[in-house]
């Protein structure tokens, strides 16, 4: 008789348990859910995208094309430099051929001078935009895929080549660890090639 008790008590304090555990979830509110976490590696987007590879084979041909005009004034300097050579030294020949030669000199130094300045902005301003792109694109994809935080998380370079660039690299290398993370890198490579289609078919229906 004492255990049938024993057992019936123990029976209605597990029904009066759980109803004041359910009770109790039930004030609380719905349950949340967890927190959903992607990661991106923005130099593996900068290093791969089709739109990287383009800008890389136009700065190409343009330090070709630059290099060949330089090449060919550089000439034409040493050309002069070698006829100065068989004029009279104060003769009115020599001293046009001298103003020739400095001229050239300067427009040369100009040149190049110019051109680094010009492909450093350039590199900045395209950078600068593909950076932006890729900011906007990993919002987008973030969104498509219920994403709540998106960390980035490129491998550093190792072995560095300098003890500033394994510096550089510790401090920047955030995510040592990302197993369970939703890698939403190729997605996002994809979406900011095809906002850079987009923006040029923008700027053709425009001109």
């Amino acid at each position: 008789m004492k255990v049938k008790a024993v057992i019936l008590c123990c029976v209605v304090f597990t029904i009066v348990f759980l109803t004041g555990y359910r009770l109790s979830r039930a004030a609380s509110g719905p349950e949340q859910p967890g927190l959903r976490i992607g990661v991106v590696s923005i130099r593996k987007v900068f290093r791969d995208s089709a739109r990287s590879a383009r800008y890389r084979q136009q700065a190409t041909v343009e330090r070709s094309r630059t290099e060949g005009r330089l090449t060919e004034l550089g000439k034409e300097i040493e050309a002069q430099e070698s006829g100065l050579k068989v004029l009279k030294p104060g003769s009115g020949d020599y001293l046009t051929q001298l103003k020739q030669i400095l001229q050239k000199r300067a427009e040369l130094e100009t040149e190049k001078d110019f051109y680094s300045k010009r492909m450093s902005l350039k590199e900045q301003t395209v950078t600068e935009g593909l950076y932006r792109d890729i900011l906007q694109a990993t919002r987008e994809v973030a969104q498509r895929n219920g994403l709540q935080l998106v960390f980035e998380k490129s491998e550093p370079e190792l072995p560095a080549s300098s003890p500033t660039q394994l510096e550089l690299a510790m401090g920047t290398h955030k995510v040592l660890y990302s197993d369970g993370c939703v890698d939403i890198t190729e997605e996002v490579m994809v979406r900011v090639d095809a906002m850079d289609s987009e923006q040029t078919d923008v700027g053709a229906s425009v001109q």
